[in-house]
């Protein structure tokens, strides 16, 4: 691909998130929509039908690609199916932009990392939320207030979804929490090292399971983070990016979450150049130019995994009461990952990481 060739791409997955996709890719610049692809073909057709033009469908988006020579899918699937789908991408030579959480637990997506070593395809994961311009001002005001201590959210919402969120044992933690967890990590430019986490459920709440949540977490450095939230709070709504206070020896920044952050201190802000991406629109084009320049993205897989490890801590921090430590649930997925590894390039991969913590973040960011 040149720089004036369009990135043709395979849409897999044209549910609800796959169809707001596929709107965003159809009106990306340097973009082209080649294929849609679900396992329910009725489904894709759909999706296509509501474009102005002809678009190709199938169930199987790695046939798809071929067949339309496309170069790239972007994985809109479920989570269970982010895996296989983007596991088969992958080792048919496609790049991958996929849809968050990499995959359900922290051992698949240690699978991801090493099958995109394996093949030499990008991998990027769409943390939507990290492509706010807001957050990329608030990250910008962590510079400017000297040594940081601590970083909170506030996340209270009434949400009435129906279906299987309000089935899961812990819907804010593992459907909403890595959002904000993603987001930490990104204005402090620090890591995970620890997480407390207690979650409890309401006696009003509507949800089967721990709809309420406070996790703190240790991150190198020391500055901690801490995430309090609720899905079952009648009331004063915050913003779904929640409510942000940073809070450093020079003062203070604060975010709403919907308007731009103030600091508040003895802080004289330098001047910087406004985040160019927002969205899944900006993750779009990160990817793209990535694939163009060959530099890796934020949120090239490595890079993202810790996220994850951040909500599988908190999950087993709220279900055993006691603080885990985040080397320890990388150890410990490091080791499922090698159990349940199939392919041999990428067992072999996986067993010759260092450590795992050194492999992923040794890549830019």
């Amino acid at each position: 691909m040149t720089l004036a060739d369009p990135l043709r791409v395979v849409l897999v997955g044209a549910g609800l998130m796959g169809r707001a996709w596929r709107d965003v890719i159809e009106a990306a610049p340097g973009v082209e929509l080649a294929g849609i692809a679900d396992i329910d073909p009725a489904t894709a057709e759909a999706a296509a039908e509501a474009l102005a033009r002809p678009v190709p469908t199938g169930t199987d988006g790695v046939a798809l690609a071929a067949a339309t020579g496309a170069r790239a899918i972007v994985n809109a699937t479920v989570p269970e199916a982010h895996h296989p789908v983007t596991t088969a991408a992958l080792f048919a030579g496609l790049d991958v932009l996929g849809e968050k959480p990499v995959a359900p637990t922290v051992a698949e997506a240690l699978s991801l990392a090493a099958a995109s070593e394996v093949t030499g395809r990008l991998f990027m994961v769409s943390q939507s939320r990290r492509w706010n311009p807001q957050l990329f001002a608030l990250r910008a005001m962590a510079e400017d207030l000297g040594t940081l201590g601590a970083l909170t959210t506030e996340f209270f919402r009434e949400a009435h979804f129906g279906g299987f969120r309000e089935e899961m044992d812990h819907p804010l933690l593992v459907d909403m929490a890595i959002h904000p967890f993603d987001s930490a990590r990104f204005v402090l430019g620090a890591e995970p090292v620890s997480a407390y986490c207690e979650a409890h459920n309401p006696p009003w709440s509507w949800f089967a399971g721990h709809a309420s949540a406070t996790a703190v977490f240790e991150m190198t450095g020391g500055v901690r983070y801490t995430y309090t939230g609720s899905w079952v709070s009648p009331g004063r709504q915050t913003s779904w990016n929640g409510e942000w206070r940073l809070s450093g020896e020079k003062g203070s920044a604060h975010w709403d979450g919907d308007n731009d952050p103030v600091v508040v201190g003895d802080v004289d802000p330098a001047p910087r150049p406004a985040a160019p991406y927002s969205g899944i629109e900006g993750a779009l084009l990160v990817f793209t130019d990535a694939l163009r320049t060959g530099v890796p993205p934020m949120g090239e897989v490595h890079e993202n995994v810790l996220s994850l490890a951040m909500v599988e801590a908190a999950v087993r921090s709220a279900d055993t009461g006691r603080r885990v430590l985040i080397d320890d649930v990388l150890a410990e997925a490091h080791a499922e990952a090698l159990r349940r590894e199939t392919h041999p390039d990428v067992r072999d991969a996986l067993a010759a990481w260092p450590s795992v913590r050194e492999v992923l973040t040794a890549r830019p960011s």
